[in-house]
């Protein structure tokens, strides 16, 4: 996206527009609900349903469109994301329907990508949306951060993947984005560049209408794996913060509308999956691994952000650690009470004030679902298709005679897991099964008003109460020789917008060093000039850097990158040994330059770390919308230990892969051609018997068609003609039209004290197709 001109000036709003209190109270714009917490104040819902007597078995109307996620209602629609498809036509869309009706009204689709997540787990985050301009935001399971009008076109969108590492497991678990303040954030295990090269736990805030970043908070702390704790937004001892669980085991509130840090708390020693809730400054957590202190797996911690420690952490009110695992599903809390599934499909109540434990009841034996409370019941699905809802009796265990159970009979064909959330709204309560879209309730029910518990308020807004400053765009990614001007917001303690009446000097603009590596190396600063805001940066390609605004001692920084653009060629002859390419996404501490026993230098993926996020990487040359090139480039692996690494070239998010292992029936090494790795929907496998010790020269090639695309790849001996055949062919029926240009690497014998395979990568070339 080119900042160079037009660029909108960012005031961010003091009549803010919140997930919460002030959602209209017909909308469900959050998966737990106006007050974030699995709690519904809608009355007169069904305490059963019988989908053969339709609306006289309380089943309103279905639509096939199921899924794993909560739906989303806002302004008269429902909304689903889900996944789509088969073959080679598999996918992700969101679906929007008729509230009342369930009738189709659009439907928006996205191919899967870079993801090592497997289709039965597409879709698991839920979405998020806008009530004042109708947009609603989705992370898909390929990295991409959408932003949907009400009419189902794409407003804006970023690649979270290719354009800031974004990092996805194989179980599914991806945060869902959170509206609020009129910025989407988003959390994410990510490594990108510069200082964000290390992968951890880090938060995005976008502008919701532009999709510009507004700010990121960088938690700091080692992950430990993906996770999927959705975030919330709280009013904390008067100051408006974002809480979340992270993959490093930390539950993490910062100012929402600057990312600052208020606090992280260490809770867990593994990654935190459910969700938190608040309670006027009372802060509920659970999770399912192990603890710090070691002992027992699975805790329950409710902390007092009123009461502060030594360091600024909130303190313990009461804890639960008895060997439960809290792992899967997020609690909810309703009337002075706590509900959290274990992951064995047990329902522990308890008084949320003290902790008491009141009962607990089995219901499954397998459970990912949330629960949702409402009109005196319990809707929860278990793994198994089956939807309970289980009548509440206040603090006394509840009767099994008195809890419904539906399984749903899905398709054959249909991988029929239940792991959605219900919600209820407007009198009717909205879930998915694994085929289908439902909506329940009463046939003669007339829906009441829910009345929701208000945020607290903020504290009182001071004119000139400067606290600090940020610069919008706070991250942005230029082409060379490329200008854009930077906004300067000056802040108070809660981040809202102040004037800068002081009588300061002239602010001070530059372009500061980084931070040295951890091997003491010194990155040059950010080649260009800038002035009053204004950076131009130098008509040099694949650099990185940032821009420092300082006034009287009132600082911010903005991080820039200058990607490669097309054509482009790199051999590494004049990069420093042991560094890494600048302008690169994901590349640093995985990929870096080396000099051989011949003299010349390459580059080489990294071999010294068999933790999976290290072991095996996508470097991103250029921005996610190139198109139309191709990629060209002289690979070489070794052989250690008797195994060999897989490396090879990404084109549009295709990859062709030289395959390290050798395959069983033909006894020979082979060449692979795909998109989705974790799943067949572009793969291609041709034997191609590549030898160790020997370079050779890759090409991959993209040809649009009007429906279709051509993708192509070939392999031959570096300093042999190139041969006109391709060794790999496949027309894809829903291709990738755009995607990053990079490399792929994959080492899988390193161990911790041995290193494995060395993959090598030289004289990349990128090349324009030509027009036809």
């Amino acid at each position: 996206m080119s900042l160079s001109r037009n660029l909108p000036l960012f005031l961010l709003s003091l009549a803010f527009v919140t997930t919460g209190s002030s959602a209209r109270a017909a909308d469900w714009i959050h998966w737990r609900g106006p007050e974030q917490n699995g709690f519904s104040r809608e009355k007169n819902l069904p305490g059963e349903f019988n989908p053969a007597n339709k609306a006289q078995g309380n089943v309103v109307w279905t639509a096939p469109y199921g899924g794993r996620c909560a739906p989303l209602v806002m302004d008269g629609r429902v909304y689903v994301l889900q996944g789509t498809g088969s073959g080679l036509e598999e996918a992700e869309q969101m679906v929007c329907v008729n509230e009342k009706t369930g009738k189709l009204l659009w439907t928006y689709r996205v191919n899967v990508f870079h993801t090592d997540i497997v289709s039965t787990r597409l879709a698991w985050a839920p979405l998020t949306g806008d009530p004042a301009t109708g947009h609603v935001y989705a992370q898909t399971t390929g990295g991409l951060l959408l932003c949907i009008d009400k009419a189902g076109k794409l407003v804006w969108q970023r690649s979270l993947t290719e354009e800031y590492g974004r990092a996805s497991g194989y179980g599914g678990r991806i945060p869902a984005p959170i509206f609020d303040s009129g910025l989407v954030i988003v959390g994410m295990i990510s490594s990108s560049w510069g200082d964000f090269a290390r992968g951890t736990n880090r938060f995005v805030a976008l502008d919701g209408k532009t999709g510009q970043v507004v700010w990121w908070f960088d938690a700091g702390f080692p992950s430990k794996e993906t996770y999927c704790s959705h975030p919330i937004v709280a009013v904390l001892n008067g100051q408006r913060v974002l809480l979340s669980g992270g993959g490093d085991g930390y539950l993490h509130a910062f100012k929402v509308r600057t990312g600052e840090r208020v606090w992280s708390y260490q809770y867990c020693a593994g990654a935190t999956n459910p969700a938190p809730m608040v309670d006027g400054n009372l802060i509920y957590a659970v999770h399912g691994d192990e603890n710090p202190e070691g002992g027992p797996y699975g805790r329950i911690i409710c902390l007092d952000a009123s009461k502060l420690d030594k360091s600024g952490k909130p303190t313990l009110v009461w804890e639960f650690r008895k060997s439960v695992r809290f792992g899967l599903a997020s609690p909810a809390l309703a009337e002075g009470r706590l509900y959290a599934p274990d992951d064995v499909g047990e329902l522990h109540c308890f008084n949320a004030k003290t902790g008491k434990p009141l009962w607990k009841y089995r219901y499954a034996n397998e459970v990912r679902g949330s629960p949702l409370v409402a009109d005196g019941k319990i809707y929860i699905n278990d793994v198994q298709r089956r939807m309970h809802i289980i009548t509440l009796k206040g603090n006394e265990k509840p009767d099994a005679l008195d809890t419904f159970e539906y399984q749903f009979k899905e398709p054959k064909g249909i991988y029929s897991e239940t792991n959605g959330t219900p919600i209820a709204v407007n009198g009717h309560v909205y879930f998915v099964s694994a085929a289908s879209l439902w909506c329940l309730g009463l046939p003669d029910a007339k829906p009441e008003p829910a009345k929701y518990t208000p945020m607290p308020e903020e504290t009182p807004f001071k004119e000139n109460a400067i606290a600090g400053a940020r610069l919008f765009p706070a991250d942005v990614v230029l082409k060379p020789g490329e200008k854009v001007q930077f906004q300067v917001v000056f802040v108070d303690a809660n981040g809202r917008e102040v004037k800068d009446n002081r009588p300061s000097p002239a602010p001070v603009w530059s372009l500061p060093l980084p931070a040295k590596t951890p091997t003491g190396a010194q990155p040059p600063a950010l080649q260009g000039t800038v002035a009053n805001g204004e950076l131009t940066v130098a008509p040099v390609p694949s650099q990185q850097g940032h821009v420092e605004f300082d006034s009287d001692g009132i600082k911010a920084r903005a991080r820039v990158r200058v990607a490669a653009l097309v054509p482009w060629k790199q051999d590494f002859e004049k990069a420093p040994a042991g560094s890494s390419p600048g302008g690169w996404v994901n590349a640093n501490g995985k990929f870096s330059v080396v000099k051989l026993p011949d003299g010349n230098q390459v580059l080489m993926k990294s071999n010294n770390d068999p933790r999976p996020p290290l072991a095996k990487a996508n470097a991103f040359i250029t921005m996610p919308d190139a198109a139309n090139y191709t990629i060209q480039a002289d690979l070489m692996g070794t052989q250690v230990r008797g195994g060999m690494g897989d490396f090879g070239l990404i084109n549009s998010r295709y990859t062709l892969v030289l395959d390290g292992k050798t395959d069983p029936d033909s006894k020979k090494r082979q060449l692979r051609l795909v998109s989705w790795e974790a799943r067949p929907r572009i793969t291609r496998v041709e034997d191609f018997d590549w030898q160790p010790d020997v370079w050779y020269t890759a090409k991959l090639t993209i040809e649009h068609k009007e429906k279709t695309a051509i993708i192509r790849g070939k392999v031959w001996k570096k300093g042999d003609p190139e041969p006109e055949a391709w060794t790999v062919e496949l027309e894809d029926p829903s291709p990738n039209r755009v995607g990053a240009a990079g490399l792929y690497g994959y080492v899988t014998n390193s161990t911790a004290i041995e290193t494995g395979a060395n993959c090598y990568y030289d004289n990349i070339v990128i090349t324009p197709n030509a027009k036809k």
